[in-house]
């Protein structure tokens, strides 16, 4: 079983000899080694690249034990470099180095050689890993895999894989499991040995049940808008408990930092202005979630928008919560202004698409509601609604593109 990761090859092609360190961060198990050991040295083979020019040390294998020592690492890489082409240096699983920091910065005084690592500490597991290189450090993120990586190794119909995608998610080593119960128990685990406990040791996290509690709460209730404050008065009045708004904001912004969970602000799409609070937060990965929670709720709509979301966040795009001010007459005929809101903000660049996640618009009362905050934007970028089902793609009167989830999963290219 191989699975294609080509848009993280490419980000490691498109890195190639730049001069700088290239660190693969992500959540564990989420497929760094993978990629770096497999999917990169095939393509550095395939593109002539010597074996022997190829330096690839596992740190994290018992049988490297004597190359955890900083110095011993350093002579070991330079030992192996015996002319003038170029080497490319694989270290997986760096954070079993001492002072690995100075042994990285070492490398990049070596002009024919260029590096790539690993990392799974509280340090590579943290969104400021970068500036340990001291301003030499390249960041390529790993997400778990999207739902056509996901494809390009299961073995069944493409609708069974959005049913099996949708609710145990996309890390890799599902597909080791043959039973649904074997997934359930393998992301709990997860979730609770892993994940849990390196934001609980990097933070120091004492009020462990309050840390519980929290995620529990925002897996109960993802895609709603909300904020320290508000949790504070969920704790009291479902937890029966008193929480200060700091301690969640502080608890909100370690799993922000261990990449176990993504916000969304809000942004003003008339007035062109970020809206601070309040906001929405999304799982990495959406088997996580579920599994957070027992896998006892699956509200599609919830589940939708996470995923979209996430597919979003994988292709590169910076994604914002819209709210769009509309006027419109009330029963008496008077106009007021009421604030509507569109799902996703996509920026990239110069490039916005904003989408809109529905079950369904089989109605004409339906399709007026969910594109009323789409047609209410004036300007002349993308505009969809994604649907559950697997729709032929067609456009409303205003041009507004409707296609089903599975569509926009698997089209990456699609003009939108």
């Amino acid at each position: 079983m191989k699975i294609t990761r080509d848009l993280y090859i490419q980000k490691l092609v498109d890195r190639k000899n730049n001069g700088m360190i290239k660190v693969v961060t992500g959540l564990r198990r989420c497929g760094k080694s993978y990629l770096l050991f497999e999917l990169f040295v095939d393509y550095l083979l395939e593109q002539g690249i010597q074996e022997d020019h190829i330096i690839a040390v596992s740190l994290d294998d018992r049988k490297n034990i004597r190359l955890r020592d900083p110095d011993e690492l350093y002579q070991y890489v330079y030992s192996k470099i015996t002319d003038k082409d170029m080497y490319y240096i694989l270290l997986d699983e760096i954070q079993f180095v001492n002072e690995f920091e100075d042994v990285l910065n070492g490398f990049l005084h070596i002009k024919n050689a260029d590096t790539y690592v690993t990392g799974s500490n509280a340090k590579f597991l943290s969104k400021d890993i970068v500036t340990e290189f001291r301003g030499r450090g390249d960041q390529v993120h790993l997400y778990p895999l999207s739902f056509s990586e996901f494809m390009s190794a299961y073995d069944g119909t493409v609708e069974n894989g959005l049913r099996d995608y949708m609710v145990f998610g996309g890390m890799p080593y599902l597909f080791n499991c043959k039973t649904n119960a074997q997934k359930r128990e393998y992301l709990t685990s997860l979730f609770s040995a892993t994940y849990l406990v390196d934001v609980i040791e990097r933070n120091h996290i004492n009020n462990t049940a309050v840390l519980d509690d929290l995620l529990n709460i925002i897996a109960s209730d993802i895609g709603s808008l909300t904020n320290p404050n508000k949790l504070v008065n969920t704790f009291k009045s479902e937890k029966k408990v008193g929480v200060a708004a700091n301690t969640i904001k502080e608890y909100l912004e370690a799993l922000e930092e261990a990449f176990v969970i993504d916000k969304a602000f809000r942004y003003d799409v008339k007035g062109k202005k970020y809206i601070e609070t309040p906001l929405k937060y999304y799982f990495a990965d959406i088997g996580l979630r579920n599994a957070r929670i027992g896998f006892r709720q699956d509200e599609e709509t919830h589940i939708m928008e996470n995923v979209i979301f996430n597919e979003l966040k994988i292709r590169g795009y910076s994604v914002d919560i819209g709210n769009v001010v509309i006027s419109e007459p009330n029963k008496n005929g008077n106009y007021v202004r009421k604030n509507t809101e569109v799902d996703f903000v996509c920026n990239d660049g110069n490039n916005r698409i904003y989408i809109q996640s529905a079950l369904n618009v089989s109605s004409t009362e339906k399709l007026a509601q969910e594109s009323r905050s789409l047609k209410a934007i004036d300007d002349s970028f993308g505009k969809i609604i994604v649907v559950k089902d697997n729709i032929i793609p067609w456009r409303t009167e205003e041009g507004i593109l409707v296609l089903g989830i599975r569509n926009f999963l698997l089209n990456q290219s699609m003009s939108f």
